[in-house]
């Protein structure tokens, strides 16, 4: 128990624990703060998905007046990269105040600190509306584990949501929706000495990169996410290279605002690509967003000041979270992303979190805990 009440030494514990993903291998992550959890008096149930892969849900006090806050964050990590790494990766050493890793911004750091946070409040939280923490699997591959726990009806109720990516411990708002398209091209395929017998997929598909290059957004920006966005982020076709192709395929990942409706987008662009291309979803995911005058959201920035030096200022994340598939489940409580990972290491080599900063987030989330279960 005493060390889960130090919030450097548990994101050490989390990272030296390999949950790169694919293939995850998350369960036994999650069973150890399930562990520490329990000891502390909070009710734990886990969910697996796949073997090694399970979600953690634990949650402390409850009451008919009111939802518990949820407090979530994801377990998996990203693979290494292709460069070398002048720090361990998972042996959590640190160095000028810095502690390395995988994970240790994106975002283990934050899932500490609200753990802790936790077990620091348990003997409190009885005969409150209570907390639930909500720790998934599979976050960096499409919010995998977060989706099992929706549409499996795991998840229960929640009055306002913090969701610990990492933002160097200052509040957002929300952050953006994502619609990923795949666009589909068919041809028919001859020799390649012969192309005029054929009919070429990838010319098709060039044609159609070219038309998205130059899309343009008819919605006016947000006042915060700023305009959409759309990017190509794969083109494949052919088999070998002396064969007309008759099949490509494009990827398309759209970051969208909370003005922007999917349904619409996407017939909007079937028709500009024209018959030629067949368009299929594969992600589609609302904004998330709370306006910033929200009592609840204000509530947060009293209690965020004093780390961010100031009261923060109304902003918002281009990334998206597992506070998208969490919201419909919740049908769309207050919601701010708070965490203390530097959002600029998330993905890198060498990927550090401030000591200090996670240090200062754990009495920011006891805060916020005992505002929200406060009679």
């Amino acid at each position: 128990m005493k060390a889960a009440r130090d919030a450097v030494e548990l994101t050490r514990q989390l990272v030296r624990m390999n949950t790169v993903n694919p293939p995850g291998s998350e369960e036994a992550c999650a069973r150890y703060l399930g562990a520490l959890l329990e000891d502390a008096g909070f009710q734990t149930r886990y969910h697996s998905f796949g073997e090694g892969r399970a979600n953690l849900i634990a949650s402390l006090g409850g009451s008919a007046g009111k939802p518990p806050i949820c407090f979530t964050g994801h377990i998996d990590t990203v693979p290494l990269g292709m460069a070398p790494w002048r720090m361990d990766p998972f042996a959590a050493d640190s160095d000028a105040g810095k502690l390395y890793g995988r994970g240790s911004s994106d975002m283990k750091s934050g899932v500490a600190a609200f753990t802790v946070a936790a077990v620091n409040l348990a003997q409190h939280l009885g005969g409150t509306c209570g907390v639930s923490l909500v720790i998934t699997a599979g976050e960096e591959t499409g919010c995998e584990g977060a989706f099992h726990l929706y549409r499996a009806g795991m998840l229960g109720q929640a009055g306002a949501v913090v969701v610990a990516e990492p933002t160097s411990n200052y509040p957002l708002v929300g952050h953006k929706g994502v619609l990923w398209l795949r666009a589909k091209t068919r041809g028919v395929t001859a020799h390649g000495s012969m192309p005029e017998r054929g009919l070429n997929a990838v010319y098709q598909a060039a044609r159609a990169v070219v038309k998205l290059e130059q899309f343009r957004f008819p919605d006016p920006a947000h006042e915060l996410m700023g305009q959409a966005t759309l990017n190509v982020g794969t083109i494949r076709g052919g088999l070998n290279i002396n064969s007309v192709p008759d099949a490509a395929e494009i990827g398309i990942d759209i970051r969208t605002h909370p003005n922007v409706d999917h349904a619409s987008l996407a017939r909007l662009l079937a028709q500009q690509l024209g018959a030629e291309v067949e368009l299929e979803t594969l992600m589609d995911l609302d904004a998330v967003y709370t306006k910033p005058d929200d009592p609840w959201m204000q509530s947060v920035f009293e209690l965020a000041t004093p780390m961010a030096g100031e009261k923060p200022h109304p902003r918002a994340a281009a990334y998206f979270t597992d506070a998208a598939p969490l919201s419909r489940a919740y049908r769309n409580p207050p919601t701010v992303i708070l965490g203390p990972g530097e959002l600029q290491m998330a993905h890198q080599t060498d990927e550090y979190c401030v000591i200090e900063r996670v240090e200062q987030s754990v009495a920011c989330y006891e805060q916020i805990m005992l505002h929200w279960c406060r009679p």
